[in-house]
């Protein structure tokens, strides 16, 4: 049976595909009389909701963040790398629960159970950071087109034009690809970050030397927290894994998915964090870094001139691109889980103008904000806290909707909604104190 021929209600906007189903030849693990497919065929052709939106989810701003941390504060910054990894999967993990048993996404069920006031507050949130997060990807591709003498408008129209023509003509399945392999030239900074020979006893001596009362400090972790909880990831994993034909049988494997997801993406900021503090912080305690050609030159260090410049190119490049598909698309789901809109890979740009269109209007004005001239490193920086600000709002109706919406076998109780609450709230509460204190 077609994964996706079990999903797309037409309340949902989404519709039956017609740009060519994801999964021809795919069957339903859970169906009668029909042998049960291997764990790890199933995660092979299930995966990529999780892993796309964590590869995103380090984008060109969290990775200038990650930077400036380092180059600030060296290390002690690392420790938080280290546990957002549960609570980003806690948080993206209800979101694949909503989605995989609703079919539903974000804005949907807000408006559905909450009304259509609430709804728009959310996908109003949802929109700011959207906005805010093309600003910092257009802005780092704009910053690598420099670094090899590439002007400005050419670099982000040549972005415009691809990402446009990727989106417009595929399926969810081979935007999801494409996607896949852009992100994972961010590894490159885990492959820098080896050679740079990072120091352990560094390491530990200076995350047990936490200036908590710094107000830069505090700034920072509030940036951290913004930078791996972002209130798009929420919207867009929830549609993905509709938009993909995913449904309650793929609930493991979703769930492997994005474990790897949240692996992945803080071992990346992790390591954007140790190579510019190996190369740059240390060196030179309190760096500021203002631009991304700053940022790279720290690699010359290691590889030399032309080496630095193209692994960080190759790096940056791949979080900005991935991460602008991501936005643009959960900008173009959002808004229309409240309008009503149709909104769906599988519809041609003419059978889903409006979805289309919201689509190409982000990327528009996120490019020509950019192209105003504006300083990278604190956009990026003040973009990520303006995520931790936002967390309330984000994390609370992800919450609710999680005890709420769904069927007794799935709902949020017992000890775990014990557990999940408290990490909602801390993780909020966190993220909007330090990024007040900041300030």
């Amino acid at each position: 049976m077609p994964i996706a021929s079990q999903v797309h209600e037409p309340s949902s906007g989404l519709g039956p595909p017609s740009k060519g189903d994801a999964f021809k030849k795919s069957r339903n693990p859970t169906s009668p009389g029909k042998p049960a497919m291997p764990f790890w065929k199933l995660l092979l052709l299930v995966a990529g909701p999780g892993l796309v939106v964590m590869l995103a989810d380090t984008d060109a701003g969290s990775v200038i963040t990650a930077a400036q941390s380092g180059a600030q504060f060296g290390y002690r910054l690392l420790v938080f790398q280290l546990i957002l990894i549960p609570i980003l999967f806690i948080v993206q993990e209800l979101a694949v629960r909503l989605g995989l048993i609703t079919q539903k996404g974000h804005g949907e069920l807000i408006k559905e159970h909450f009304g259509k006031g609430w709804a728009w507050l959310s996908v109003s949130t949802l929109m700011v950071s959207c906005v805010g997060a093309l600003l910092t990807e257009f802005a780092g591709i704009e910053g690598v087109g420099q670094l090899f003498g590439v002007p400005p408008w050419i670099s982000i129209s040549m972005t415009i034009l691809f990402l446009v023509i990727v989106v417009a003509t595929g399926t969810y399945r081979q935007v999801e690809v494409v996607a896949i392999l852009i992100g994972l030239f961010e590894l490159a900074f885990v492959a820098v970050a080896a050679i740079s020979h990072p120091s352990v006893h560094a390491m530990i001596t200076a995350i047990k030397n936490q200036p908590l009362r710094d107000p830069n400090y505090l700034f920072l972790i509030a940036g951290n927290v913004g930078a791996v909880i972002m209130p798009w990831m929420v919207f867009y994993q929830q549609s993905a894994v509709i938009d993909k034909g995913l449904n309650e049988s793929h609930m493991r494997a979703e769930r492997v998915d994005t474990v790897v997801g949240s692996v992945v993406t803080q071992i990346i900021m992790a390591a954007v964090l140790i190579l510019v503090a190996a190369t740059i912080g240390l060196k030179n305690p309190d760096a500021q870094l203002n631009t991304v050609q700053q940022i790279a030159t720290g690699l010359s260090a290691i590889l030399g001139s032309w080496w630095g410049r193209a692994i960080f190119s190759l790096g940056m490049l791949g979080a900005a691109l991935v991460a602008t598909i991501v936005v643009s698309l959960t900008a173009a789901w959002g808004l229309g889980e409240v309008t009503g809109y149709k909104r769906s890979l599988a519809h041609h740009p003419f059978e889903a103008p409006w979805f289309y269109a919201i689509y190409t209007i982000a990327l528009l004005i996120g490019a020509g904000i950019v192209l105003s001239g504006i300083n990278l490193v604190r956009l990026s920086v003040g973009v990520e806290v303006m995520n931790a600000l936002l967390l309330p709002i984000v994390l609370g109706f992800l919450y609710l909707l999680a005890l709420r919406t769904l069927p007794e076998r799935w709902r949020l109780k017992g000890w775990y909604a014990w557990l999940v609450g408290a990490v909602v709230i801390l993780t909020a509460l966190t993220g909007v104190y330090a990024g007040i204190a900041g300030i």
